[in-house]
C-alpha cells in the first residue's frame, strides 16, 4: 500500500534567506569564477561566518532557526586543494557552539568537536580555523554543539580539485538533503525517551495481519506476531522520528517549494548529492535519468550505473546524469520510513516540473533483517540476557561481556553478516537497479597498503523502549578512549546489535572498508551499517589527537552512541 504524506510534506516552504536557493541561479559553466557579491557562495582561502538566529516558516507557522551567514543551509564554501584556508566563526547565539568539518582531514583543534577539539565558541566570541586543504571533493560541515544541526547550522563544502578528474561534465550542482521539524529538538528528544516509538504512524494493522496470513499462512504469521510482541518492539519501526514531524528539504526548500537546476539538452550535469539531515535516510532517484555514481564521501569511484541511491545520513554521493530534450524531470528523495519527500527539478526553464512519484510501500523489518532466525531470536527476554553461552554456540556471534544482563540492551544479533550486496529494506526487487557498497569500487588501490596489525571490535547497542544507544552497551559518559598509536594500521569490525540503521563517522581519519573477504573496497568517511550487519574497514592512525566517533543520526550520539579514539605517540 501506498502511504499518505504528512501535511508538512506538501506547505511551501517560505524560509527567510534559504541560502542553496541561490545555486539554482548559478547558471555557469563549471570552469567560470562564481559570481562577485553573491552571499550564497563564498570562495578563496579567508572566510567571514556568523552563526545567529533567523525567523523561518516551512510549515505555515513561524519558527526561529539556528542559521549560517543567515541562510538554511549555510553558503556553499569553495576550497581549492591544496590551499589554506582561515574561517572565522563568529557566534551570535545566547549558547556556545561549533563547526565541524565533515569528513575533512585537519590538525585536532581545528575538528570543531566541544569537549575534544576545544572548548566551543562562546557567546560574543570567535573561533578562527586555519588549515591546509589535503583534498577534493564534496563534503559539508555542520554544528556539533547539542541539537544546534537539527536546528539549522549545517552547509554544503565543496573541494576543487588540484588535477583533472576522471570524469567530464558540462554543469554542476549542489542538492542538499535535511529535515527540519518545529518542534524544539530537545522536546523532541524527551518524547523519544519517553516513548521511542511516539513517531512512528506506520504500525501493522488488522488488515496487514489478514494479508500476511494469506501470503504465509496462520502458524508462521501468530509466530511472527507473538516474536515481536515478546521482544516489545515493531517490524515498522525503521526511523525513530518520520514526516509526522519532519519537513524534509531539498537545497533548503520544502517539496511544494521546488528547488530548480537549469539545463539545456545534451549537457552532463554533475550533481552533488549531500546528506545533511539529523535523522533521515534517503532513497533517491531521478525517475527517466540513469545516474552515474562517480563519487562517495568525497571519493572518486569507478563508475556505475544506477536508477536509484540509499545515501545514509552524512554521506555524499556524486553522480553524473544527461538530461535529454525532455523538458523536466524530478529529483525524488523519498525517506526510508516512506513518510516523506523531499523534491527538486531539473528543467530546461523555471516553472516547469515533471511528476512526482508516489511513494514506495513501507518496509517491514524481517528477523533476517537482524541476523537472527525464528529458531534463535537474541539469547534474551525483554530487557535482560539469559545465561546462554554465545561463544560456545557454532557458527554464532559473540559479544562483549558488557552487553550481558545489561538494561541499556534490548537485544543482540546471532548471524551477521556483511550485506555489501544488499541494497537494504524497501529497496530489494523494486524493478530498479539499486546503488550496494559492493558496487563501489575506489579508483586507487589500498592507499597504506599494509595489512593491520591488529583488530578492534565494536557493537553497535541499543534499547528500544528506553531510547538507550551505545557502543558494547556502554554508554559515552562511561567509556574509556580507544587508544591508537601514531602510524599504526587497524582494523575495525562493526557489529549492529539493533534493530536500527546507523551510520558511523570517524572524525580526522579515514575508514578503508573492506569486502567480505579483507580485500580494500571503498574509502569512506562515514560506514553505514544496516540492522544484522558486520562490517570491517581499515584505518590508518595518521592524525595525533583526539577525535570523535559516533553514529551519525543525531539523537542517537546524544543519547550516547559515541566514542573518543585517541592517537597518541
Amino acid at each position: 500500500m501506498h502511504i499518505k504524506t504528512s501535511r508538512r510534506t506538501f506547505v511551501t516552504a517560505l524560509a527567510a534567506g534559504g541560502a542553496l536557493g541561490a545555486l539554482g541561479l548559478w547558471r555557469k559553466p563549471v570552469w567560470a569564477a562564481i559570481g562577485p557579491g553573491d552571499p550564497h557562495v563564498l570562495t578563496g582561502t579567508e572566510f567571514d561566518l556568523q552563526i545567529g538566529e533567523t525567523p523561518v516558516n516551512f510549515t505555515g507557522s513561524p519558527r526561529t532557526a539556528m542559521t549560517v551567514n543567515g541562510g538554511i543551509p549555510g553558503p556553499l564554501l569553495r576550497w581549492r586543494e591544496g590551499d589554506t584556508v582561515t574561517l572565522r566563526v563568529r557566534n551570535k547565539l545566547k549558547a556556545s557552539t561549533s563547526i565541524h568539518w565533515h569528513g575533512i582531514l585537519l590538525p585536532a583543534n581545528m575538528d570543531g568537536v566541544p569537549g575534544l577539539s576545544f572548548e566551543g565558541i562562546a557567546p560574543d566570541g570567535m573561533y578562527v580555523y586555519t588549515f591546509k586543504v589535503r583534498q577534493n571533493g564534496t563534503y559539508w560541515y555542520h554544528s556539533h554543539s547539542g541539537f544546534q544541526e537539527q536546528s539549522g547550522i549545517y552547509g554544503p563544502l565543496i573541494i576543487d580539485a588540484k588535477e583533472p578528474e576522471p570524469f567530464a561534465y558540462d554543469r554542476e550542482y549542489v542538492v542538499m538533503l535535511s529535515d527540519w521539524t518545529d518542534e524544539d529538538p530537545a522536546r523532541l528528544m524527551r518524547t523519544l525517551k519517553k516513548q521511542s516509538d511516539y513517531y512512528n504512524f506506520h504500525k501493522r494493522t488488522v488488515g496487514d495481519f489478514f494479508r500476511d496470513v494469506r501470503e504465509k499462512g496462520w502458524s508462521a504469521t501468530i509466530a511472527d506476531r507473538k516474536m515481536w510482541a515478546e521482544m516489545r518492539m515493531n517490524p515498522t519501526d525503521i526511523a525513530d522520528v518520520s514526516g509526522y514531524t519532519y519537513t524534509y528539504l531539498l537545497n533548503g526548500q520544502a517539496p511544494d517549494g521546488g528547488w530548480t537546476g537549469l539545463f539545456k539538452p545534451g549537457e552532463r550535469l554533475r550533481l552533488r548529492f549531500i546528506n545533511g539531515s539529523a535523522m533521515t535516510y534517503f532513497d533517491v532517484r531521478i525517475p527517466g535519468l540513469k545516474m552515474t555514481v562517480v563519487a562517495a564521501d568525497g571519493q572518486h569511484v569507478k563508475p556505475v550505473a544506477v536508477d536509484e541511491f540509499r545515501i545514509a545520513v552524512a554521506e555524499t554521493y556524486d553522480v553524473i546524469v544527461e538530461p535529454a530534450a525532455d523538458e523536466a524531470y524530478t529529483i525524488f528523495a523519498q525517506s526510508m520510513d516512506r513518510t516523506g519527500y523531499a523534491r527538486g527539478t531539473l528543467a530546461v526553464r523555471e516553472g516547469v516540473h515533471a511528476p512526482v512519484p508516489a511513494l514506495d510501500p513501507r518496509p517491514v523489518l524481517a528477523m533476517e533483517d537482524m541476523g537472527m532466525d525464528h529458531g534463535g531470536m537474541a539469547g534474551m527476554d525483554h530487557g535482560s540476557m539469559s545465561g546462554m553461552d554465545h561463544g560456545a554456540m557454532s557458527g554464532m556471534q559473540t559479544h562483549p561481556a558488557s552487553e550481558a544482563g545489561n538494561p541499556l540492551v534490548d537485544m543482540q544479533t546471532m548471524s551477521p553478516t556483511p550485506k555489501l550486496d544488499d541494497p537494504g529494506m524497501g529497496l530489494r526487487d523494486n524493478g530498479r537497479r539499486v546503488l550496494a557498497y559492493a558496487d563501489l569500487r575506489s579508483t586507487f588501490q589500498d592507499p597504506d597498503g599494509r595489512m593491520p596489525s591488529r583488530t578492534i571490535e565494536l557493537h553497535l547497542t541499543g534499547h528500544m523502549e528506553k531510547f538507550a544507544w551505545s557502543f558494547d552497551g556502554i554508554k559515552f559518559s562511561d567509556s574509556r578512549p580507544v587508544v591508537l598509536k601514531y602510524g599504526e594500521r587497524v582494523r575495525i569490525v562493526l557489529v549492529n546489535d539493533t534493530m536500527m540503521t546507523h551510520p558511523i563517522h570517524l572524525h580526522g581519519l579515514w575508514s578503508d572498508l573492506e569486502d567480505e573477504h579483507g580485500n580494500f573496497l571503498v574509502r569512506k568517511h562515514t560506514i553505514d551499517m544496516p540492522p544484522g550487519s558486520r562490517r570491517s574497514y581499515r584505518v590508518t592512525a595518521d592524525a595525533l589527537g583526539r577525535w570523535a566517533y559516533h553514529c551519525h543520526l543525531l539523537y542517537h550520539m546524544e543519547a550516547g552512541m559515541f566514542r573518543e579514539v585517541r592517537v597518541e605517540e
